[in-house]
């Protein structure tokens, strides 16, 4: 098997976070950390973003994010749910943004190239890519925050068919290499008995 993205602990994300918030564009920077952290969504997902995707006719925060197939890696379309915690960081990054209300059309997380029509897949994986080696997380990448999303969720005893879902997985056994086993689900796990 090859070698896994990182998943972060809460305090290498915390360092990811204070590391944006000192850098240029650093709402945005948030926004886009935090959504693959709390969507689990895949980086090519959240590249291909629309406004009309995240917002409502009146500009606020869906309570899902209805992906059509062409956005999605399985080429089947899914939902990716809202959480409370993601509303907020995506409101936030909204109330920066122009022309989300204007054109529904325009991607969701813009880039700062005036000509460029928002992230790509490949751009945003580089993003990140920079992103993380710069704030000093060794093995992090991309998927780092769908790894850490699944990982989370498995901790917290949801299981595998729920996760397999949420993450628009065909097969458990894919979904169950996601999850990075680690000593406090072990030491949750003992507990139980």
């Amino acid at each position: 098997m090859s070698k896994q993205a990182k998943t972060l602990t809460q305090q290498e994300l915390r360092r990811v976070l204070d590391y944006t918030a000192t850098r240029k564009h650093s709402v945005r920077n948030r926004a886009l950390l935090m959504t693959t952290h709390l969507s689990g969504m895949r980086v090519g997902e959240v590249a291909s973003l629309r406004n009309s995707d995240v917002l409502d006719a009146e500009g606020n925060i869906r309570n899902e994010i209805r992906l059509s197939a062409e956005q999605t890696k399985g080429n089947e379309a899914r939902v990716v749910f809202v959480s409370d915690k993601l509303r907020k960081e995506l409101e936030l990054y909204t109330h920066l943004m122009r022309n989300a209300y204007v054109n529904p059309a325009l991607k969701f997380f813009y880039s700062q190239k005036r000509t460029s029509d928002g992230f790509t897949a490949n751009t945003l994986t580089q993003f990140f890519h920079y992103l993380y080696k710069r704030a000093g997380i060794d093995g992090a990448s991309s998927h780092s925050g769908r790894r850490t999303f699944i990982t989370n969720l498995a901790t917290k005893g949801v299981g595998v068919r729920v996760l397999m879902s949420l993450a628009g997985h065909k097969n458990i056994s894919t979904t169950q290499a996601y999850i990075d086993v680690n000593d406090d689900m072990k030491r949750k796990a003992v507990e139980l008995i």
